[in-house]
């Protein structure tokens, strides 16, 4: 930590700022500036007059068979991460854009495109098309997606929670809910938010808008499509807290959520839901929207911190914890955006009413984001406890244009994979984790005959090492010797080498990005039937 904040950096370097001019300016070693500003992709990778971002996450590369990226690349003369010969095209490799219901996708300036034309697209040979995702609700009633079906209005108890309630039955109810995070660790939210409240404050809750697993794009949808119940849910996450500061972090692949989230917060600033003296009840709220730069493990809540502090997004050891000493040390809540929408419903119909729906020891809803490989790709809202079997075959029909499924990535690239005979599994944390998988984001990616096991399990491994914050040698290591072992592709008597590599980063990573990644690769291998990592 420095004298002086940092947390003006990220603008600094989004604006294009030096890095050495900026730390002389604040009156900082030159490298608490070039941290980040190398670390970051949007800030590193060669960016020319007209910059496009070209997803090359799972659920592009199955919809596409693995050759879309070559196929842009060839259209626009430019290979990824460098500029064109005339300087005026960039491309950069982002995972993901929360399109993978309808990629393969790429932003050409903030401008989306998507389809398996995307390169004709990008080309000016076919008529760009920004695909709308179908959302459905399958639970007894909708909860997160209410205002996305048109139903329900948002600010619908807040007004009067914070004039006559207490943060106390506002707590009290999200205990009786049972709700946990969205996000992928599944913690107790009722618990998250009382370990805040008992540390002294100042206090702050943070809406984590950067949880980037390939595969679900929900919380795109919802920041794009309800932006108010987002922040209504964020509000009464503060109040239930004690905390005066609320922000929003919102990946900067995610463009039009940026803009839709500040639009709705002046709005609600406006209405008098939000700042000072909100609706005369003494409570004062101020809440801000922040952006990414590109980083997967900035998901994870201390990277997102780092990142916020104008550092390197890079995990912090634990403890202390974020609600003991959070942002700039202060008691801190990070909430994923899944599921602060859902408590404005929990706290307007009963915690009990959410509880009641579910698995037994999972309550409530969840949203199941469907590839483009689906028949009916989409979100759908479900209720835990449902199986894969219906989620694959009567939700989302099946694969397209009767393709054979081969693989099934549940959760993004750190939840697992399962293979066609494992669809009668139920969707929850307990079952999934029996067959060495996790529930993550609920994002499922459908793989068909087009990739192998040893491209899948390439990407795999190029992923996780592209993504590694680096903080911690046996993943930082880890991940590079597991691509390039991936890459001898050879099948072998002696796994020992690439079994050492999977034991230590399970065993010794820092965070759970290291220490799921061979979960993953354990998965992928079991189903594929590769040899040499068992």
């Amino acid at each position: 930590r420095f004298d002086r904040p940092l947390d003006t950096v990220p603008d600094l370097l989004r604006g294009g700022a030096d890095p050495v001019r900026t730390a002389a300016g604040l009156r900082v070693p030159a490298a608490a500036v070039r941290g980040p500003a190398t670390f970051f992709a949007d800030y590193s990778a060669p960016r020319a007059p007209r910059h496009v971002r070209l997803c090359g996450a799972a659920a592009c590369r199955a919809a596409s068979g693995g050759t879309h990226v070559a196929e842009v690349e060839a259209g626009l003369g430019v290979a990824v991460g460098s500029r064109s010969a005339d300087g005026s095209v960039s491309i950069q490799e982002v995972r993901c854009l929360g399109y993978c219901y309808g990629g393969p996708a790429a932003l050409d300036g903030d401008e989306p495109c998507a389809g398996a034309d995307v390169s004709a697209q990008l080309q000016g040979l076919s008529p760009r098309r920004d695909p709308v995702a179908e959302v459905h609700s399958r639970s007894r009633t909708p909860v997160v997606t209410a205002g996305l079906l048109g139903a329900g209005e948002p600010w619908a108890v807040w007004p009067t929670v914070v004039s006559t309630g207490s943060p106390d039955a506002v707590l009290a109810e999200v205990a009786a809910a049972g709700l946990t995070g969205r996000g992928g660790a599944g913690f107790s939210t009722a618990r998250k938010w009382r370990a805040a409240r008992a540390r002294p404050g100042p206090r702050v809750v943070v809406a984590n808008g950067d949880e980037g697993d390939p595969g679900s794009y929900v919380d795109r949808l919802l920041m794009e499509g309800d932006p108010h119940r987002l922040l209504e849910g964020l509000a009464l996450a503060c109040f239930a807290t004690g905390a005066a500061t609320g922000i929003v972090f919102v990946r900067s692949e995610y463009p039009r959520a940026v803009e839709r989230l500040r639009t709705a917060l002046a709005q609600a600033q406006a209405d008098g839901h939000l700042g000072p003296d909100v609706h005369g009840s003494g409570v004062d709220l101020h809440v801000r929207v922040a952006v990414g730069a590109g980083s997967y493990v900035s998901g994870e809540e201390t990277a997102l911190l780092n990142g916020l502090e104008g550092l390197r997004g890079v995990v912090r050891p634990r403890p202390p914890y974020p609600v003991d000493r959070g942002l700039s040390g202060r008691p801190t809540v990070v909430n994923n955006v899944e599921t602060l929408a859902a408590v404005p419903w929990i706290i307007q119909h009963g915690g009990a009413a959410y509880a009641a729906m579910g698995a037994p020891g999972q309550p409530g809803t969840l949203v199941v984001c469907l590839s483009e490989r689906f028949a009916r790709p989409g979100a759908y809202e479900v209720e835990p406890g449902i199986s894969l079997r219906r989620v694959v075959e009567d939700l989302g029909g099946g694969l397209r244009q009767g393709a054979v499924l081969r693989a099934l990535q549940v959760g993004g690239p750190l939840g697992g994979f399962l293979s066609p005979a494992e669809l009668d599994t139920p969707l929850t944390d307990a079952s999934l984790a029996e067959r060495g998988a996790a529930l993550g984001h609920a994002g499922v990616v459908a793989f068909d005959e087009r990739l192998t096991g040893e491209e899948v399990l390439a990407h795999l491994w190029a992923f996780a090492e592209t993504e590694s914050c680096g903080q911690c040698s046996p993943c930082r290591v880890g991940s590079r010797l597991g691509r390039l072992l991936a890459a001898e592709h050879v099948a072998t008597d002696d796994p020992s080498p690439r079994v050492r590599v999977l034991e230590t980063m399970s065993e010794a990573s820092l965070c759970a990005f290291g220490r799921r990644v061979p979960a993953a690769v354990r998965g992928l291998v079991r189903v594929y039937g590769l040899r040499g990592w068992t």
